[in-house]
């Protein structure tokens, strides 16, 4: 047995205070010559003796108390009690109880001097212990996700960047540092694994891609923002000649024919940018896509950071809709995250929300979307239209939406017109949802009418903001 066996609950010797009940004081064992059984001190009739009968010579401290004198005028040494006495039976019957830390004091003591003299018990016991250790609930290896954030955050506290990542930026380079680490945790032996991606378009609508698609796909919709930035697109990763993969003649005729336009000439539309670029580099092992999005990843962030804070407010296309470049940053980490989260599902692998003040940023722009989603789908006739116009900044009927959890706050939503002043003063509607949740709406993973969210007010209002939110889902 190891000396962590050898405890003694209070750390001192003599009696217990108030109870009566003798206790053993805590020795340590003795070692005997080279082949000899090691020796546990125990009390004897005449104080301290080693399991042999002789004399123990310790510390002269620990043999001679003073007392009241004896016969003979001379200093007497309080005898130390014994161990109660137990046989191989008994001893044997509280193994299990010992295991678990279930025994009195004195019992534990007797099973551990019992366990130095009885090879059968002791081998026992440690069969035991180890099936104590399977009881108890395994911590996770993984770091915690959050870690890398706190430990940039005390660093920059400390001594702030030179050139400091701008706080728009934050939640992608975090992201991005997440999903790196679960690809890099999944190993080359993932990347063909089948991933549901899902969005909503008035019904739910779901496509099957492997791992190495999804991460084709976030390189291509970053490629938009690095197109803004007049980044190198990703025509580098195209196939050369003959490089191509014959057992797809399609996607080798669709990669010569990007390949030979650039990124100039790729589609704009997210979705058909994917299948440009999935074309051009399906070819490609997984730990090469991998390289190629991260390098990218890392581009981006570093291209405005050295930019400097005028170029927040740059435009990048989106085809059918564009964004300021901060928000399109926050867009492409609020995807990352989602994307990160599929291929986790996928590969049934846990995987945690972003730090709260970044899930607090994704949030807000999803809320400052949603007046301008509303105005489309009104156009389209999938929503009620507004019971009267109002011009620019004149306050209007406002919907208040309450996100609670980490991240969360609230928002005041114009119901009337994108440009209408909303305030609480003109409040119609109440929706209250977990952050989470409306994360999962507004990436189209969850059906408006499952939505698990606190309702009152104008039933058709907070109807028309719940689909809304899905509407701003895609692929």
């Amino acid at each position: 047995m190891s000396g962590a066996a050898y405890r003694n609950g209070d750390g001192g010797g003599g009696h217990g205070e108030g109870d009566g009940v003798p206790r053993v004081p805590y020795q340590r064992e003795q070692r005997g010559a080279p082949g000899e059984p090691a020796r546990l001190p125990f009390s004897g009739p005449h104080g301290p003796q080693d399991r042999h009968g002789s004399p123990d010579a310790g510390d002269p401290q620990d043999r001679e108390h003073p007392g009241d004198p004896g016969p003979g005028g001379g200093a007497v040494t309080p005898a130390t009690p014994a161990l109660p006495h137990y046989d191989h039976g008994t001893l044997k019957s509280l193994l299990g109880a010992w295991a678990l830390s279930a025994c009195s004091r004195d019992e534990s003591l007797a099973v551990e001097v019992h366990l130095t003299d009885c090879a059968t018990c002791a081998e026992e016991a440690l069969r035991l212990r180890d099936a104590v250790g399977l009881l108890h609930q395994e911590e996770s290896l993984d770091l915690d996700p959050l870690l890398r954030a706190r430990v940039l955050e005390g660093c920059l506290g400390r001594r702030p960047a030179r050139i400091p990542v701008p706080v728009w930026a934050g939640p992608y380079d975090a992201e991005a540092a997440r999903l790196d680490a679960l690809l890099r945790d999944l190993g080359d032996g993932y990347w063909k694994a089948p991933v549901e991606l899902r969005w909503f378009d008035e019904e739910p609508v779901s496509q099957q891609f492997t791992v190495g698609q999804v991460i084709a796909h976030l390189a291509a919709v970053d490629s938009l923002v690095a197109r803004a930035l007049g980044l190198p697109g990703p025509s580098s990763g195209y196939p050369g000649p003959g490089q191509e993969d014959p057992g797809a003649p399609e996607n080798a005729a669709r990669a010569r024919f990007w390949r030979a336009r650039g990124d100039a000439e790729l589609p704009v539309e997210p979705r058909q940018r994917t299948d440009a670029h999935w074309s051009g580099r399906s070819h490609l092992p997984g730990a090469t896509l991998r390289s190629l999005w991260r390098e990218q990843s890392h581009s981006l962030v570093r291209t405005v950071s050295f930019a400097g804070p005028g170029v927040s407010g740059l435009d990048v296309d989106y085809g059918t809709f564009a964004l300021p470049l901060q928000d399109a940053f926050l867009d492409r980490a609020f995807e990352c995250w989602i994307h990160a989260g599929d291929i986790a599902e996928a590969v049934d692998y846990p995987y945690e929300p972003p730090a709260p003040r970044h899930l607090h940023r994704m949030i807000d722009l999803a809320a400052r979307l949603l007046p301008t989603a509303l105005a489309a789908r009104r156009r389209s006739g999938r929503a009620e239209p507004p019971s009267r116009l109002m011009a620019a900044g004149a306050p209007g009927r406002s919907l208040r939406l309450e996100i609670e959890g980490e991240g969360g706050g609230n928002w005041y939503l114009p119901l009337d017109s994108p440009g209408a002043l909303a305030s609480a003063e003109g409040e119609v509607a109440h929706v209250a949802m977990d952050g989470q949740e409306f994360c999962q709406l507004a990436a189209g993973r969850l059906q408006p009418e499952h939505a698990a969210a606190g309702k009152d007010g104008d039933r058709s209002a907070i109807r028309d903001v719940l689909y809304a939110a899905a509407s701003l889902s895609r692929l």
